[in-house]
């Protein structure tokens, strides 16, 4: 899969760790979609590595809870949050690999939950970690009551979300 056949899904969030362009320490991932897929090919920068330039395992758990949170916000259309998330590691993972990242929703068991799953691939095949995650799902209207997130950032989903 290449990112040039695929549509690019824009965050706009100026603070989130995995995924703001403008956070200076984050991992400024991108986001691609085709159909049901999220890919993205990010590039953990060398200060969060653990030794010997193998990245620390914390920040391969942080890219896979990253990908699943935008397939389920992709494709149901409404904030989530973890809710549980398990990790398997297959191989390591250095600062120098060229990483894929796919994740995809499995399942929506209710209109309150959705399982998501997770995969890091080093090259085009190589599969190093995986993971399987439960999310909250919220409406809108619950992420403004709960204050969540702050009201700019939520409208920055734009078409993402089904904004009520």
């Amino acid at each position: 899969m290449k990112k040039e056949n695929l549509k690019e899904i824009i965050s706009r969030d100026a603070h989130c760790f995995g995924c703001s362009q403008k956070n200076p320490h984050g991992l400024k991932m991108r986001f691609y979609v085709d159909d049901a897929t999220i890919y993205s090919w990010p590039k953990v920068p060398d200060y969060l590595c653990g030794w010997d330039g193998i990245v620390h395992g914390g920040v391969l758990s942080t890219i896979l809870d990253e990908i699943m949170s935008w397939s389920a916000i992709y494709n149901i259309h409404r904030v989530v949050m973890t809710k549980t998330m398990t990790v398997d590691f297959f191989k390591p993972v250095y600062i120098t690999d060229d990483l894929r990242v796919e994740g995809r929703v499995i399942e929506q068991t209710n209109e309150r939950e959705v399982i998501v799953e997770g995969k890091i691939y080093k090259g085009d095949h190589l599969l190093c970690a995986q993971s399987r995650g439960t999310f909250a799902v919220f409406t809108a209207k619950a992420v403004k009551r709960m204050k969540i997130m702050p009201p700019e950032v939520l409208e920055g989903f734009g078409d993402l979300l089904d904004l009520e």
